[in-house]
């Protein structure tokens, strides 16, 4: 790969972090066009339209629990016998006076019922007849009907992203189908001339394709679809070539590899050639060489192109910080919010010059409250760490790290989208 420009130097002219977080997430504009799916195949789409709610939920009065369905005013020293037995699904019954009704869970409320008494605080007697213990207040243990929606109220709003909750929600007003936007089209390259494919044979100065196998399995987790092309060499000609393929008919390209500075790195200038760059150059450690840039008229009307690093980590990391969000926004969602809370360092470091540094960390809950320490090896070539980290402890630039001290930390289950 071509070198990452991650040395220890200060580098002037660096977005900040959050600085370019924000950028990232002004610059994405939500595609166009829909289609309808069954609720099968919904999940983890976007919804184009809202969704009301087509029933009042619950349907009727109903009981909350297993137990007896009874008039407060006949809730006294005598016990009372069982008229009615009502299961879930029966229809709504009227309570007969002096009695009351031996009814279950979600089954509806007979009419002139007033509380459900659970079953655990019913006595029976030997004939059948039941007296409660202790008080009873009024509407105790029932659902009433519309509590939770009324029939035309919103549901779910446009731009929702439907989960399994969502999903059964919508089940539950008897929806069968929805529209949702169209999946995000992603083109997705590598570039190295050292670069092979996982599986093939290696020789002396080749170097596995990591970087495009994770980024393929991070789009797919996002809801993308992807256009693989594959190993690009470091060549502007074949560069060139790729960009305009990966445009057409693109909604993003994503490419990884090649666009540090080093006269080896042909990344930057073709994409200049072919558009421009909006920003190039982050101060964050591992990830500084990550840029947004486009191919067309401008980043508004033409193709968007991300730019991650090459060393694996720093892609990683470019991917979940910066990247993330701007698919999001493009998917037609909103950019979820950065999860970020203080946790103790189990250990001391040097502080990063010029940058913040994401130290890939895992807790420690031996003592009952969180202690980060160091997943391993810190290099922006160190996959082991990163694969086994909890998340990042985020270091101001010029700090140090001083075991016993707490620091932002922000947990990589975030970003399993």
């Amino acid at each position: 790969m071509s070198g990452c420009g991650c040395a220890e130097v200060v580098t002037p002219g660096l977005l900040d972090l959050f600085d370019a977080r924000a950028r990232m997430i002004a610059a994405a504009r939500p595609i166009t066009g829909s289609e309808r799916v069954g609720l099968g195949e919904a999940a983890r789409r976007v919804l184009a339209e809202e969704v009301r709610a087509t029933l009042d939920m619950p349907g009727v009065d109903n009981s909350a629990m297993d137990g007896y369905a009874l008039r407060l005013a006949e809730l006294g020293a005598e016990s009372l016998p069982v008229v009615q037995r009502i299961p879930a699904g029966a229809g709504v019954m009227r309570l007969p006076a002096g009695g009351c009704a031996r009814i279950f869970t979600g089954a509806p409320v007979p009419l002139g019922a007033e509380a459900v008494v659970p079953q655990e605080r019913v006595h029976l007697d030997a004939e059948g007849r039941m007296r409660v213990e202790g008080d009873l207040a009024a509407g105790a243990n029932i659902r009433r009907r519309g509590e939770e929606t009324r029939a035309g109220e919103l549901l779910l709003p446009a731009g929702a992203r439907l989960g399994a909750a969502a999903i059964a929600l919508l089940a539950s007003h008897g929806v069968g189908e929805v529209a949702v936007l169209r999946r995000l089209r992603v083109a997705l390259l590598s570039t190295g001339d050292e670069l092979i494919e996982p599986g093939t044979a290696r020789v002396p100065g080749q170097v596995y394709d990591s970087n495009r196998a994770m980024l393929l399995a991070l789009l797919v987790q996002a809801g993308c679809e992807v256009l693989d092309l594959g190993v690009i060499a470091d060549a502007p000609l074949d560069l060139h070539q790729a960009f305009a393929e990966a445009c057409d008919g693109a909604d993003l390209v994503m490419c990884t590899g090649g666009v540090s500075v080093g006269e080896e790195d042909h990344v930057r200038p073709v994409i200049e050639r072919l558009g421009g760059i909006a920003f190039h150059g982050v101060a964050m450690k591992p990830g500084k060489p990550f840029a947004l840039g486009y191919l067309g008229d401008s980043l508004s009307d033409g193709t968007p192109l991300i730019a991650l690093p090459g060393n694996p980590v720093a892609s990683l990391v470019g991917w979940q910080l910066l990247a993330l969000p701007f698919v999001q926004v493009r998917q037609g969602r909103e950019a979820a919010p950065l999860q970020r809370f203080p946790v103790v360092a189990g250990f001391s470091r040097r502080g990063p010059k010029g940058r913040r540094e994401l130290l890939r960390v895992v807790l420690d809950w031996a003592a009952g409250t969180p202690v980060a320490r160091l997943a391993g090896g810190q290099g922006s070539h160190m996959l082991s760490a990163a694969s086994q980290a909890h998340g990042y402890l985020v270091i101001d630039a010029n700090n140090n790290v001083e075991e016993g001290h707490a620091y932002e930390y922000c947990p990589a289950a975030q970003f399993l989208d």
